[in-house]
């Protein structure tokens, strides 16, 4: 059986939660947001646990019904509270200007990178060189900071770029003066 598939999903209060067949909408407060889950998997909603169920023990079953449940709890924990990501400029002149709901990110090109929303995220600029990302879908949040970072990926041997603010880039060393003699 699968562990993750089996656990029933708890709903917080002020989290509403209505299934139709395979459709499934969540209203909180950080958002809403609705999804159509596989039709194969039987989704309940009982006395505010919602609990997964698959018809039978294929390897495909199994494997979407430990999705299911991951799509359904992420719904619930990003309209319950929300997702966020932050990221960092590392560099000399590298900055991020707030310009209405997008940013502006100046990360050593010789243009400024517009950056907009997706979906119903917020982006933030934090100082000069902190981006803060929120949003009630997981999914949307880190797309975003992905797209951010891969407009300046970290450089392993001087550390410039934009990281996530938990990663660690792992440096080299450089050349070195007289090597191979």
């Amino acid at each position: 059986m699968s562990r993750i598939g089996k656990a029933p999903i708890t709903v917080p209060g002020g989290v509403d939660v209505t299934i139709d067949g395979t459709t499934v909408s969540v209203k909180g407060k950080a958002g809403q947001q609705t999804r159509t889950l596989p039709a194969t998997m039987k989704i309940e909603l009982n006395d505010g646990l919602i609990t997964v169920a698959r018809p039978n023990d294929q390897p495909a079953q199994r494997a979407l019904h430990g999705l299911t449940r991951s799509l359904l709890n992420n719904m619930v924990i990003g309209c319950a509270e929300g997702f966020t990501k932050r990221l960092e400029l590392i560099g000399t002149g590298y900055r991020v200007q707030q310009k209405g709901k997008g940013l502006e990110i100046n990360a050593g090109y010789s243009h400024i990178v517009p950056v907009t929303p997706i979906g119903d995220n917020n982006l933030v600029a934090d100082g000069t060189t902190f981006i803060n990302i929120t949003g009630p879908s997981k999914e949307d949040v880190g797309e975003q900071a992905a797209q951010i970072r891969k407009v300046r990926k970290p450089n392993p041997y001087t550390g410039k770029g934009i990281k996530y603010s938990d990663e660690v880039i792992r440096r080299k060393a450089g050349k070195t003066a007289g090597a191979g003699k």
